[in-house]
């Protein structure tokens, strides 16, 4: 954990926090499918059991998806403990580790990734923390691909 400890950090807080809010919604709800609005129409919790990916794609594919879950965090993982990243290069992998542990533990753990958090107003999918998780970090490596230069990099 010497060599890019912002990796490590970022993805072992996602975990956490992903695995955490899951475990509430476990408990606080009853049935799949039961609903909180905290927004009326806007913004509700709802208790979903996803057995595809994201956006509920290849729903019933949970088999090969905790394999794809499991071959990616430890290819970031390998990527981390023999690759010197750049801070910014940490965060978005960090991210993306933490959102694929977080929703391949579950496909491992119960066959199905629990989701949560639902945007009605623009009838989003429902989503959870691994998945925000794994966007950003999308997002933050999109800006080090535009900002990190090749003879910036310290190998």
């Amino acid at each position: 954990m010497k060599k890019n400890p912002f990796f490590w950090l970022v993805a072992i807080a996602g975990l956490l926090l992903d695995q955490v809010t899951k475990y509430m919604i476990s408990q606080a709800f009853n049935q799949v499918g039961e609903t909180v609005p905290l927004w009326a129409g806007v913004f509700h919790l709802t208790y979903v059991k996803n057995t595809g990916a994201a956006f509920s794609f290849f729903t019933g594919g949970v088999g090969w998806l905790r394999w794809l879950s499991l071959g990616v965090s430890l290819g970031l993982i390998a990527l981390a403990r023999f690759t010197r990243l750049e801070k910014i290069e940490q965060l978005g992998y960090g991210c993306v580790l933490a959102g694929a542990l977080g929703n391949g533990i579950d496909r491992f753990v119960f066959g199905y990734v629990i989701d949560f958090l639902d945007f009605r107003l623009i009838n989003f999918p429902v989503f959870n923390i691994a998945d925000i998780c794994i966007n950003l970090g999308i997002l933050f490596l999109l800006i080090a691909n535009f900002t990190i230069t090749t003879s910036s990099r310290k190998h």
